[in-house]
Protein backbone atom coordinates (compact mmCIF):
# COMPACT_ATOMS: atom_id res chain seq x y z
CA UNK A 1 0.00 0.00 0.00
CA UNK A 2 1.11 3.59 0.12
CA UNK A 3 3.53 3.11 3.69
CA UNK A 4 5.22 0.65 1.22
CA UNK A 5 5.87 3.15 -1.42
CA UNK A 6 9.88 3.52 -1.68
CA UNK A 7 9.58 6.15 -4.38
CA UNK A 8 7.31 10.12 -4.41
CA UNK A 9 7.42 12.22 -7.33
CA UNK A 10 5.74 15.07 -4.94
CA UNK A 11 1.64 14.96 -6.10
CA UNK A 12 -0.23 13.95 -8.95
CA UNK A 13 1.12 16.96 -11.00
CA UNK A 14 4.33 15.79 -10.30
CA UNK A 15 4.12 12.52 -11.11
CA UNK A 16 2.16 13.45 -14.17
CA UNK A 17 5.57 16.02 -15.23
CA UNK A 18 8.03 12.71 -14.37
CA UNK A 19 5.79 10.23 -16.40
CA UNK A 20 5.78 12.49 -19.39
CA UNK A 21 9.91 13.19 -18.62
CA UNK A 22 10.58 9.20 -18.64
CA UNK A 23 8.43 8.81 -21.63
CA UNK A 24 10.06 11.51 -23.85
CA UNK A 25 13.15 9.41 -24.89
CA UNK A 26 13.73 5.82 -25.81
CA UNK A 27 10.20 4.55 -25.37
CA UNK A 28 8.54 7.89 -27.79
CA UNK A 29 11.55 7.18 -29.98
CA UNK A 30 10.95 3.70 -30.58
CA UNK A 31 7.30 4.26 -30.84
CA UNK A 32 7.14 6.91 -32.79
CA UNK A 33 9.92 5.17 -35.24
CA UNK A 34 6.86 2.30 -35.71
CA UNK A 35 4.54 4.36 -36.87
CA UNK A 36 6.43 5.70 -39.43
CA UNK A 37 6.31 2.04 -40.76
CA UNK A 38 2.49 2.33 -40.12
CA UNK A 39 1.92 5.73 -41.58
CA UNK A 40 3.89 4.37 -44.77
CA UNK A 41 1.77 1.39 -44.56
CA UNK A 42 -1.30 3.23 -44.50
CA UNK A 43 -0.22 5.69 -47.46
CA UNK A 44 0.60 3.01 -49.40
CA UNK A 45 -3.06 1.43 -48.89
CA UNK A 46 -4.86 4.14 -49.57
CA UNK A 47 -6.11 5.06 -46.12
CA UNK A 48 -6.47 8.90 -45.80
CA UNK A 49 -3.95 10.58 -43.43
CA UNK A 50 -6.61 11.59 -41.12
CA UNK A 51 -8.44 8.63 -40.76
CA UNK A 52 -4.66 6.83 -40.18
CA UNK A 53 -3.88 9.48 -37.15
CA UNK A 54 -7.42 9.15 -35.97
CA UNK A 55 -7.04 5.42 -36.00
CA UNK A 56 -4.04 5.86 -33.26
CA UNK A 57 -6.04 7.34 -30.53
CA UNK A 58 -9.23 5.75 -31.04
CA UNK A 59 -7.04 2.06 -31.41
CA UNK A 60 -3.97 2.74 -29.46
CA UNK A 61 -2.65 -0.69 -30.42
CA UNK A 62 -0.35 -1.06 -33.56
CA UNK A 63 -1.14 -4.36 -34.56
CA UNK A 64 -4.97 -3.48 -34.13
CA UNK A 65 -3.85 -0.35 -36.60
CA UNK A 66 -2.32 -2.83 -39.06
CA UNK A 67 -5.58 -4.96 -39.01
CA UNK A 68 -7.44 -1.35 -39.91
CA UNK A 69 -6.16 -1.06 -43.05
CA UNK A 70 -5.44 -4.27 -44.57
CA UNK A 71 -9.56 -5.00 -44.13
CA UNK A 72 -10.17 -1.56 -45.66
CA UNK A 73 -8.07 -2.71 -48.35
CA UNK A 74 -10.19 -5.81 -48.50
CA UNK A 75 -13.31 -3.79 -48.66
CA UNK A 76 -14.56 -6.03 -45.72
CA UNK A 77 -18.08 -4.70 -43.74
CA UNK A 78 -17.42 -2.00 -41.07
CA UNK A 79 -18.86 -4.59 -38.64
CA UNK A 80 -16.25 -7.19 -39.65
CA UNK A 81 -13.07 -4.64 -39.81
CA UNK A 82 -14.65 -3.55 -35.73
CA UNK A 83 -14.78 -7.10 -34.83
CA UNK A 84 -10.80 -8.07 -36.47
CA UNK A 85 -9.74 -4.67 -34.60
CA UNK A 86 -11.50 -5.90 -31.30
CA UNK A 87 -10.31 -9.17 -31.17
CA UNK A 88 -6.61 -8.21 -32.08
CA UNK A 89 -6.95 -6.10 -28.93
CA UNK A 90 -8.41 -8.84 -26.69
CA UNK A 91 -5.02 -8.92 -25.09
CA UNK A 92 -5.65 -5.78 -23.14
CA UNK A 93 -8.28 -7.10 -20.99
CA UNK A 94 -6.25 -9.25 -18.40
CA UNK A 95 -3.23 -6.24 -19.22
CA UNK A 96 -5.91 -3.79 -17.47
CA UNK A 97 -7.07 -5.86 -14.87
CA UNK A 98 -3.82 -6.12 -13.47
CA UNK A 99 -2.86 -2.36 -13.48
CA UNK A 100 -6.28 -1.40 -12.77
CA UNK A 101 -5.76 -2.38 -8.71
CA UNK A 102 -2.97 -0.09 -8.59
CA UNK A 103 -4.51 2.42 -10.02
CA UNK A 104 -8.07 2.13 -8.10
CA UNK A 105 -5.89 2.20 -4.80
CA UNK A 106 -6.83 6.28 -4.84
CA UNK A 107 -10.50 5.85 -5.60
CA UNK A 108 -10.20 8.68 -8.73
CA UNK A 109 -13.71 8.86 -10.55
CA UNK A 110 -15.14 6.39 -12.50
CA UNK A 111 -14.58 8.35 -15.61
CA UNK A 112 -10.37 8.75 -14.82
CA UNK A 113 -10.53 4.99 -15.05
CA UNK A 114 -12.49 5.05 -18.02
CA UNK A 115 -10.48 7.03 -19.83
CA UNK A 116 -6.97 5.94 -18.45
CA UNK A 117 -8.55 1.92 -19.84
CA UNK A 118 -8.28 3.60 -23.35
CA UNK A 119 -4.27 4.73 -22.89
CA UNK A 120 -3.51 0.92 -22.17
CA UNK A 121 -1.00 -0.62 -24.33
CA UNK A 122 2.01 -2.68 -24.30
CA UNK A 123 4.99 0.23 -23.57
CA UNK A 124 2.69 2.09 -21.02
CA UNK A 125 1.67 -0.79 -19.34
CA UNK A 126 5.05 -2.14 -18.59
CA UNK A 127 6.24 1.22 -17.34
CA UNK A 128 3.07 1.67 -15.42
CA UNK A 129 3.50 -1.70 -13.54
CA UNK A 130 7.13 -1.00 -12.92
CA UNK A 131 6.66 2.41 -11.25
CA UNK A 132 3.14 2.22 -10.08
CA UNK A 133 3.54 -0.27 -7.26
CA UNK A 134 6.61 1.82 -5.46
CA UNK A 135 4.40 5.17 -5.53
CA UNK A 136 1.99 6.47 -3.57
CA UNK A 137 -2.01 5.65 -4.27
CA UNK A 138 -2.23 9.28 -5.58
CA UNK A 139 0.20 9.58 -7.98
CA UNK A 140 0.06 6.38 -9.78
CA UNK A 141 -2.82 7.23 -12.64
CA UNK A 142 -0.90 10.59 -12.86
CA UNK A 143 2.35 8.54 -14.08
CA UNK A 144 0.58 6.72 -15.78
CA UNK A 145 -1.26 9.35 -18.16
CA UNK A 146 1.47 11.30 -17.95
CA UNK A 147 4.05 8.65 -19.80
CA UNK A 148 1.21 7.52 -21.96
CA UNK A 149 -0.07 10.75 -23.62
CA UNK A 150 3.45 11.88 -25.28
CA UNK A 151 4.07 8.68 -26.36
CA UNK A 152 0.56 8.91 -28.37
CA UNK A 153 1.68 12.45 -29.15
CA UNK A 154 4.91 10.47 -30.67
CA UNK A 155 2.54 8.05 -32.30
CA UNK A 156 0.81 10.75 -33.84
CA UNK A 157 3.92 12.35 -35.38
CA UNK A 158 5.58 9.13 -37.01
CA UNK A 159 2.23 8.41 -38.78
CA UNK A 160 2.23 11.85 -40.29
CA UNK A 161 5.90 11.33 -40.97
CA UNK A 162 5.80 7.80 -42.37
CA UNK A 163 2.23 8.91 -44.54
CA UNK A 164 4.96 12.10 -46.17
CA UNK A 165 7.68 9.72 -46.78
CA UNK A 166 5.49 6.56 -48.18
CA UNK A 167 6.55 7.65 -51.83
CA UNK A 168 10.47 7.14 -51.01
CA UNK A 169 10.63 4.42 -48.28
CA UNK A 170 11.46 0.88 -49.84
CA UNK A 171 8.88 -1.38 -48.46
CA UNK A 172 11.38 -3.84 -46.57
CA UNK A 173 12.19 -0.77 -44.19
CA UNK A 174 8.43 0.33 -43.51
CA UNK A 175 7.57 -3.20 -42.70
CA UNK A 176 10.79 -3.48 -40.41
CA UNK A 177 9.82 -0.09 -38.80
CA UNK A 178 6.62 -1.72 -37.56
CA UNK A 179 8.22 -4.11 -35.57
CA UNK A 180 10.88 -2.25 -33.79
CA UNK A 181 8.12 -1.90 -31.42
CA UNK A 182 7.38 -5.12 -30.31
CA UNK A 183 11.05 -5.84 -30.15
CA UNK A 184 11.61 -2.89 -27.71
CA UNK A 185 9.30 -4.24 -25.42
CA UNK A 186 10.45 -7.61 -25.94
CA UNK A 187 13.91 -6.79 -24.70
CA UNK A 188 12.48 -4.24 -22.09
CA UNK A 189 10.50 -7.51 -20.49
CA UNK A 190 13.03 -9.69 -20.60
CA UNK A 191 15.75 -7.11 -18.83
CA UNK A 192 12.72 -6.54 -16.12
CA UNK A 193 11.60 -10.16 -15.55
CA UNK A 194 11.88 -10.81 -11.53
CA UNK A 195 9.00 -13.40 -11.52
CA UNK A 196 8.97 -17.07 -12.08
CA UNK A 197 5.84 -17.05 -13.78
CA UNK A 198 6.85 -14.49 -16.55
CA UNK A 199 10.38 -16.77 -17.05
CA UNK A 200 8.57 -19.56 -17.18
CA UNK A 201 5.56 -18.21 -19.99
CA UNK A 202 8.44 -16.45 -21.89
CA UNK A 203 10.37 -19.40 -21.71
CA UNK A 204 7.49 -22.33 -22.83
CA UNK A 205 6.32 -19.80 -25.15
CA UNK A 206 9.60 -19.60 -27.25
CA UNK A 207 9.32 -22.74 -27.18
CA UNK A 208 5.77 -22.97 -27.94
CA UNK A 209 5.43 -20.79 -30.74
CA UNK A 210 7.88 -22.17 -33.72
CA UNK A 211 5.66 -25.41 -32.93
CA UNK A 212 2.54 -23.61 -33.27
CA UNK A 213 3.62 -21.69 -36.66
CA UNK A 214 4.34 -24.95 -38.35
CA UNK A 215 0.68 -26.27 -37.12
CA UNK A 216 -1.50 -23.49 -37.84
CA UNK A 217 -0.07 -19.83 -38.84
CA UNK A 218 -3.04 -18.51 -38.61
CA UNK A 219 -3.51 -19.27 -34.87
CA UNK A 220 0.28 -19.25 -33.67
CA UNK A 221 0.31 -16.15 -31.85
CA UNK A 222 -3.02 -17.10 -29.89
CA UNK A 223 -2.36 -20.75 -29.45
CA UNK A 224 1.12 -19.84 -28.64
CA UNK A 225 0.31 -17.28 -25.59
CA UNK A 226 -2.37 -19.24 -24.38
CA UNK A 227 -0.24 -22.63 -23.70
CA UNK A 228 2.72 -20.15 -22.48
CA UNK A 229 0.38 -18.46 -20.11
CA UNK A 230 -1.53 -21.19 -19.09
CA UNK A 231 1.54 -23.97 -18.44
CA UNK A 232 3.21 -21.38 -16.52
CA UNK A 233 0.69 -20.78 -14.33
CA UNK A 234 0.44 -24.32 -13.53
CA UNK A 235 3.65 -24.99 -13.58
CA UNK A 236 3.93 -22.02 -10.95
CA UNK A 237 0.88 -23.17 -9.08
CA UNK A 238 2.30 -26.89 -8.51
CA UNK A 239 5.62 -25.19 -7.86
CA UNK A 240 4.50 -23.57 -4.67
CA UNK A 241 1.78 -25.67 -3.55
CA UNK A 242 4.51 -29.08 -3.75
CA UNK A 243 6.49 -27.78 -0.27
CA UNK A 244 3.31 -27.40 1.41
CA UNK A 245 1.75 -31.13 1.07
CA UNK A 246 5.32 -32.75 1.38
CA UNK A 247 6.03 -30.16 4.81
CA UNK A 248 2.16 -31.19 6.01
CA UNK A 249 2.69 -34.88 5.35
Amino acid sequence: MSGAATHAYGGPRAALRGGAREALGLPAFVLAASYVGFGALAQQSGLGLWLALASTPAVWALPGQVVLVEMLVLRAEWLAVVAGVSLSAARFLPMTLALLPYLREARPASWRLYAAAQLVAVTGWAAAMRQCPQLPPEERLSYFVGFTLPLVAGAAFGTATGFALADVMPRAVMLALVFVNPIYFMLVFVGDVRQRPAVLALAIGAIAGPLAHALTPSWSLLLTGLVGGTAAFLIDRAWRSGPRRGGSS
